[in-house]
């Protein structure tokens, strides 16, 4: 079977609706991997994680028409000292990437792409540099098979760890499913609030009118750390904030604040999709340290979760001690590279 290969520079509507149809009966299906993401993605540069002398470089493959397949990388002339082919969306601000494919489709996809990509009108480039594939993604062993046959080698390397807590759909039994102290902890924090005699409150942000508003209260609960205010150049706000409004307009959004006497104490922004919740990013006030806001914060949403039958809590990537309190359990990412320079 020969697939017809096509190489885009840009996003395309046309493009981007069949992109859409096909990413739920992918290998992979992960909010990262929308068309309209990673077209936000691509115009901040992951905001600004990436030069703009980068080349989007998107393939398709299609199988009499039909499109079964999507290699969605960029071009960068300079990363860990070579220009290379990366997924769009790497590395730091999209948690889980891979090619958006057909399963029955994967193995000439692979096979077909590889030497397709040797051909694409782009300066020199020696690595193809996929980062945050799942451990358990078909994609690497598909790509290890097919790069021997192009006698090129495949390495893989360990690159995250991303702790996710499966519900069972009910609060007391998940409770009753976390370690004896923690569940204890997870109580008295909860009681500690509820009792110190605040007007308390929290919620998820459902009306589009003041989201804006909303996402500049996020950014401020941010900004309490140093750390996340580093991170928070204009471009990275730029696409901090088209992301809240994308998944908005997905129908995906969950952004939720926790109110002490009518402050914003804690918030977590995340993604509802797909039966779980996907925990993107958090900001907390640290003048209310002493009720642990954001330890609250995720105890309401993992009750609300359950409560709505979610079947997942995904922390997504990173290690921080305290998802693990929560009972979370890791998966883990790899970064497959494939050097062509011989």
């Amino acid at each position: 079977m020969n697939l017809e290969f096509e190489f885009h520079s840009s996003f395309t509507m046309p493009l981007n609706r069949e992109w859409s149809a096909l990413l739920p009966h992918s290998i992979c299906h992960v909010p990262f991997l929308d068309p309209d993401y990673l077209a936000l993605w691509w115009d901040t540069r992951g905001g600004g994680e990436w030069q703009d002398e980068c080349q989007l470089v998107l393939i398709t493959a299609r199988d009499a028409g039909r499109l079964v397949g999507i290699a969605p990388l960029f071009y960068t002339p300079s990363f860990k000292g070579s220009p290379r082919l990366m997924l769009l969306g790497s590395v730091e601000v999209s948690d889980y990437l891979d090619f958006v494919v057909l399963p029955e489709y994967l193995s000439v996809f692979c096979e077909q792409l590889l030497p397709f990509l040797r051909q694409l009108p782009l300066p020199e480039w020696h690595v193809l540099d996929l980062y945050n594939l799942f451990e358990t993604s078909p994609t690497i062993e598909t790509l290890k098979q097919s790069a021997g046959k192009m006698g090129k080698s495949l390495e893989i390397e360990r690159a995250y760890r991303c702790p996710q807590i499966s519900l069972p759909g009910d609060w007391e039994q998940y409770l009753a499913s976390v370690d004896k102290k923690q569940r204890h902890e997870i109580r008295r924090k909860m009681r500690r609030l509820e009792n110190a005699g605040f007007e308390t409150r929290w919620y998820r942000v459902e009306n589009g009118d003041h989201l804006d508003e909303e996402f500049d209260s996020f950014v401020k609960l941010m900004e309490f750390d140093e750390e996340k205010k580093r991170f928070l150049t204009p471009r990275m706000r730029q696409f901090m904030r088209g992301v809240v409004h994308w998944a908005y307009q997905k129908g995906i959004l969950h952004l939720a604040f926790l109110e002490i006497d009518g402050i914003k104490a804690a918030a977590y922004l995340a993604f509802d999709m797909l039966n779980r919740l996907w925990i993107y990013n958090s900001g907390i006030n640290p003048d209310f340290g002493d009720f642990s806001p954001g330890w609250v914060l995720v105890a309401y949403q993992i009750r609300w979760a359950n409560e709505q039958h979610r079947e997942a809590f995904d922390f997504m990537r990173g290690d921080e001690e305290y998802k693990y309190r929560f009972g979370a359990v890791d998966r883990h990412l790899d970064r497959v590279t494939i050097d062509f320079s011989n």
